[in-house]
């Protein structure tokens, strides 16, 4: 059992001292994997944004996936738009024996023949079916551009939130300055039997709380490294990225130019209109399938060299679609299938304007708060609480309001960046869905 004391003018007084909780609590914490690398942390060489993006478009597998499927899905109308395989054909007929191509010996009319035939689509209905694998493709490629801006959209998501993080640990680090300051005040006051040593006490538990918040920062920075290292490709044990200090980023765009860009950019919106052109197409393509198809055949044909002369036979054929029920069914389901594309991209379209409308204001008050917080909140919460220290020192204030006043300064610079990281989070997502630029190079 360890005894911390405080003096007190001569006397001892049992408690926890100023260094000893404090002190304590240090020890632990920086027994804590990560805790003591936080001053290390701003050490190591930041990463721009532009760079990261660019490492995700060069490794990131769901990309790479999403392209090679693109690329496998343009080799498919080639092949629906080929005539079918013909087929070549070897006749031998024989008379008064089963014995294989017993020839001419035992009768005059054994024959050999040799033959071609060729399977012929009504006409039209093989482009029909190139134009829909073509639409096919389109669409695996806008899906490939979808997943592409999903996972960029990741990476900025990941890279504010740790620059947020970096901010908060700043905070946290620098703002135990000003709690120190209470801490010397209180101590001072309790020495010369003015103040409390409960006092005293609150400084030390806010100090441990300090330490617990930033414990709880370094493993939720550690949680995303781990994401952030996923989506890039990269090893675990690669060193951890380190983000630029957060910048706010100003939205000079309107709602209404936001919205005319994601109605001819979104690519999911594109994939949509593709799929409605394809089911166009797949009802065209079931009207087809009432016409015939063909058959071609050419033969030749050899008996007796002596006695006959070769014969030459031409044949065509026709794939008569005599009972309807399977091909009005498909006519039936081509239809309902456009008209659900079609309900669809109505539903698509007031999604998409429902959240650009719900970033494009989390922007916009992001950006009004952060206004606020610049010009009013935190100046106003600093200088209170250097008024009420001051106050504090001189026997005019009690503890409990400055320790209010430190707590107030420590919440509103921590929603100040977490409103700083809100408002590009929500740049990037409008980035996501309009194709716009809006963050620009962030350096």
């Amino acid at each position: 059992m360890i005894s911390i004391f405080l003096r007190r003018g001569a006397s001892r007084v049992p408690g926890p001292g100023i260094s000893g909780v404090y002190a304590l609590a240090v020890c632990v914490l920086l027994a804590v994997p990560g805790f003591s690398q936080e001053a290390d942390a701003h050490k190591a060489a930041v990463t721009p944004l532009s760079a990261l993006l660019e490492e995700a478009e060069r490794n990131n597998p769901q990309i790479q996936a999403a392209r090679d499927g693109t690329q496998a899905a343009r080799q498919v109308p080639a092949q629906v738009t080929a005539l079918p395989d013909p087929t070549a054909q070897l006749q031998q007929v024989n008379v008064g024996s089963p014995r294989p191509f017993a020839g001419y010996s035992n009768s005059e009319f054994a024959n050999v023949g040799l033959g071609i035939s060729q399977e012929i689509p009504y006409p039209g209905k093989l482009k029909l079916r190139g134009e829909v694998a073509k639409r096919d493709a389109d669409i695996a490629g806008n899906r490939a551009d979808s997943v592409t801006r999903a996972v960029l959209a990741q990476v900025k998501d990941a890279y504010f939130h740790l620059g947020y993080l970096s901010e908060t640990l700043s905070i946290l680090k620098n703002d135990r300055q000003l709690l120190k300051q209470m801490e010397q005040a209180a101590d001072a006051r309790y020495r010369s039997g003015m103040g409390s040593q409960q006092d005293v006490l609150q400084a030390q538990l806010q100090q441990t709380k300090l330490l617990r918040d930033i414990s709880a920062r370094h493993l939720e920075a550690g949680t995303i490294q781990v994401s952030l290292k996923q989506v890039l490709n990269r090893p675990q044990s690669s060193p951890d990225i380190e983000p630029v200090p957060l910048k706010e980023t100003p939205l000079n765009t309107s709602y209404d130019e936001l919205l005319s860009a994601a109605q001819s950019q979104n690519p999911d919106l594109a994939a949509t209109q593709n799929m409605i052109e394809r089911q166009k197409l797949k009802v065209d393509a079931a009207h087809k399938d009432f016409y015939p198809d063909f058959n071609v055949g050419f033969m030749y044909d050899r008996t007796d060299p002596v006695q006959f002369r070769a014969q030459y036979v031409f044949t065509v054929g026709i794939k008569i679609p005599l009972h309807h029920e399977k091909q009005r069914s498909e006519l039936t389901q081509a239809v309902i299938e456009l008209d659900r594309s079609r309900n669809e991209r109505v539903a698509q379209t007031q999604q998409l304007a429902a959240d650009l409308q719900q970033q494009y204001l989390v922007a916009q008050q992001t950006a009004e708060m952060l206004k606020i917080n610049r010009e009013g909140s935190i100046p106003q919460a600093r200088a209170g609480f250097q008024a009420g220290l001051a106050a504090y020192r001189n026997n005019r204030q009690d503890f409990q309001a400055v320790l209010n006043s430190y707590l107030d300064i420590l919440r509103l610079e921590q929603e100040n960046w977490q409103s700083l990281a809100d408002h590009e989070t929500a740049l990037a997502r409008l980035e996501q869905m309009t194709g716009l630029p809006l963050l620009g190079e962030k350096e």
